[in-house]
């Protein structure tokens, strides 16, 4: 799941390694009126209800993956150490990806994660696996590394001594073997019948889509230019190579 409260405390903008769906495909469409937002196009739309959750829940419910966009991380997001530009960022993963393929996942399920859904595949992926593990290695030169306070409190959530090992190499405790790739649709739901009325409408919406294989085409960066601010799509740039498809450079207002 992407982290609600991993907002830098430094004020930095913050940048994260995802795969998401080009904002005219079905998945892009679907996902964006589920949580409201598309963070390539900046659309907000109205969402449709739920039966038996009121608007208000649905909003606290939608609001933690409403704020990073629809995605799957690849490398979690990062601030840039000094020295870095963001045109440094951009090019690398430009070039990056040039030397990249097409990742084609077999089937697509819907899954509970820790009191949280999401859509991911549906058996193990070696190939997007190995991505997301280069990607975290490849942009690692450019992660501003975790302070006392950022450490302290991702130990606080209680770490295992490998997961704490990554969170010192890394900065992120559930990368590598210890991450699973996920496209989030929801927030935590410690409430077992809430999760089963938020399943059950899950199911029904992304139907079209379950048991059915994905295409990662593209490797973009998001962006959140401030602490509680919004990540949209900085920079899209398809796998193999080609020209960027997208480029948007959102500033603090």
């Amino acid at each position: 799941m992407s982290d609600p409260s991993g907002d830098s405390s430094t004020g930095l903008a913050r940048y994260a390694f995802y795969y998401a769906p080009r904002a005219e495909e079905a998945l892009a469409l679907a996902a964006s009126r589920w949580l409201g937002r598309n963070a390539e196009t900046g659309e907000a739309r109205d969402r449709v209800p739920v039966s038996g959750v009121s608007y208000e829940r649905l909003s606290a419910i939608v609001a933690d993956p409403r704020l990073y966009g629809f995605h799957g991380t690849l490398k979690p997001p990062i601030a840039l150490i000094d020295g870095a530009t963001e045109r440094d960022l951009v090019d690398a993963v430009g070039s990056f990806a040039a030397t990249e393929r097409q990742i084609d996942v077999p089937s697509l399920a819907l899954a509970e994660l820790h009191d949280f859904l999401a859509l991911v595949p549906a058996d193990r992926c070696a190939a997007l696996q190995d991505f997301s593990d280069r990607c975290v290695v490849e942009f690692d030169e450019f992660r501003r590394p975790a302070d006392d306070v950022e450490l302290a409190r991702r130990r606080a959530a209680g770490l295992t001594p490998r997961q704490d090992d990554l969170l010192l190499r890394w900065g992120y405790p559930y990368v590598l073997e210890q991450g699973r790739f996920h496209l989030t649709l929801t927030g935590r739901m410690p409430d077992a019948r809430e999760r089963g009325l938020i399943l059950n409408e899950l199911r029904r919406r992304f139907m079209g889509f379950l048991d059915r294989p994905l295409a990662v085409r593209d490797l973009c960066v998001f962006r959140q230019p401030a602490p509680g601010r919004p990540f949209t799509v900085l920079a899209r740039f398809r796998l193999g190579g080609g020209r960027r498809l997208a480029t948007q450079v959102w500033r603090a207002a």
